[in-house]
């Protein structure tokens, strides 16, 4: 299934109440002061969307950020928000490629089958002179069953597994954290990678805040000597620009992708587990 919906197309549905929109979009990292994004969508969004806040959505009974919620959490915090697991789900973020493919990724690994991602987001939405609106959206309650997809999670004793038998794992980071010359932002985290990792900078992915096309995908990863045969699991700092890679791979048709949710802060934290640098 293509991922990426045009604005066009979502046009064409605004009117549909078996059509949901979320605008998924979490402040970019290390902008001073924090951007406000729900002050945004309050002030700006599609028509109808309500706003999925990936923090408030998250697991709250661990320190690591942004871990996916319990199956009967995620439920009832659908539920509330009106999106039902049989509704045509649309995705879309303020700015870029960056949190938006997590939201799209969480509720396809919850069970969710008609899931897509607006291509462009709210500026493509603008730029085909569509309109917006202001102000909270509240829908109607829906009923969402998450059901757990629990291959495409992983944890810190699967990635070691994966590591002692060089299985493919793709980190999403840029390439200054990978390789242990910039110092991570999280305190207590090591810099560096682990041993046999591929570095795929999420960014490298997108263009305009549009992800490239599946030829330039298909070669970034080419490049990167990635087998889309093989079994995939993605990482990256903290389980949200994984998904980004999730994305591409699922334009590119690879069935075998998992995601490491504790990603690097909670591998770089974990002593016993082994560290690697550049050169």
């Amino acid at each position: 299934m293509n991922p990426l919906v045009m604005p066009s197309w979502l046009a064409d549905r605004l009117d549909d109440p078996n059509t949901v929109i979320l605008d998924a979009t979490l402040p970019p990292v290390g902008v001073v002061p924090p951007v406000d994004t729900h002050a945004r969508y309050l002030a700006e969004h599609i028509p109808g969307a309500v706003f999925f806040d990936i923090e408030e959505l998250s697991e709250h009974s661990t320190p690591l950020p942004h871990m996916m919620p319990q199956p009967e959490t995620f439920s009832r915090d659908m539920s509330s928000l009106g999106v039902g697991d049989s509704m045509t789900i649309v995705v879309y973020e303020q700015e870029g490629v960056f949190s938006a493919p997590r939201v799209w990724w969480m509720l396809r690994t919850f069970g969710a089958k008609q899931v897509y991602l607006l291509d462009g987001g709210l500026r493509a939405w603008k730029a085909a002179g569509l309109r917006t609106q202001a102000g909270q959206v509240d829908r109607v309650p829906a009923s969402f069953r998450a059901q757990l997809n629990a291959e495409a999670v992983k944890n810190f004793a699967d990635i070691q597994e994966m590591l002692a038998e060089r299985r493919q794992i793709l980190d999403a980071r840029s390439a200054g954290r990978f390789n242990g010359t910039e110092l991570e932002p999280r305190p207590g985290t090591r810099a560096g990678h682990m041993p046999g990792a591929t570095n795929v900078h999420y960014a490298a992915l997108a263009k305009d805040g549009r992800l490239k096309s599946v030829d330039e995908l298909r070669q970034i990863f080419s490049d990167k000597h990635v087998s889309l045969e093989q079994p995939i699991t993605i990482t990256c700092g903290s389980g949200i620009t994984a998904a980004v890679l999730a994305l591409g791979l699922e334009m590119l048709g690879a069935k075998q992708v998992s995601l490491y949710d504790g990603s690097w802060a909670e591998y770089g934290s974990r002593p016993e587990a082994v560290v690697e640098k550049a050169g």
